[in-house]
């Protein structure tokens, strides 16, 4: 017990000294966290490189608010994990939205015709990414009569909604995407 009340009165001392700007303190939270640091991100993440990288960003994010610790707000190994799982929420994120984009410039590559320009394929995953921002169910009903191409009523009825509720979804969602696509567009 006396050996563990050191060790977070050590850890204490590191987060002060951190916040003073003492490199050498840095990387002595580096040498005694590293692991658990890369531990949590290999484990959220599945791979090597990427943990890799999200240790170097939780390192790098405990450098650059330095000024902001508190060890009397909570631990050190507590403060690294909680900004290591939030770098793999962050990661998972871009991951999902690299793949929707992947997903949709390769879906709007197979339906364009051979003097297509490069812009309409940009133009498409702007369109999708923007799509993706208005939230279900909105997002489905618009994607179902947009590109899909099907009735009202057949949405509704796929969906298991009312009419009117998708024909206001529709309307809604339109009005939303325009104004979001006129604010990203020159």
């Amino acid at each position: 017990m006396v050996n563990d009340a050191r060790t977070e009165v050590g850890d204490a001392e590191l987060m002060r000294r951190v916040a003073a700007e003492d490199r050498d303190a840095l990387a002595e939270v580096y040498n005694r966290f590293g692991a658990l640091v890369h531990t949590i991100a290999l484990r959220s993440l599945g791979d090597h490189h990427d943990a890799e990288d999200v240790t170097q960003q939780v390192f790098v994010a405990l450098w650059k608010g330095r000024r902001s610790l508190n060890p009397d707000a909570g631990s050190l190994p507590g403060w690294l994990a909680t900004v290591t799982r939030r770098r793999c929420a962050d990661h998972h994120s871009t991951r999902a939205r690299q793949k929707r984009d992947e997903h949709v410039f390769a879906a709007a590559e197979s339906h364009s015709s051979p003097g297509t320009k490069p812009e309409d394929a940009t133009e498409r995953v702007l369109l999708a990414r923007e799509l993706e921002a208005l939230g279900d169910p909105r997002a489905t009903i618009i994607r179902m009569a947009i590109i899909e191409d099907r009735r009202q009523q057949d949405i509704a009825d796929a969906l298991d909604l009312p009419l009117g509720t998708v024909k206001s979804h529709i309307r809604r969602g339109l009005l939303d995407l325009r104004s979001r696509l006129e604010e990203v567009t020159p």
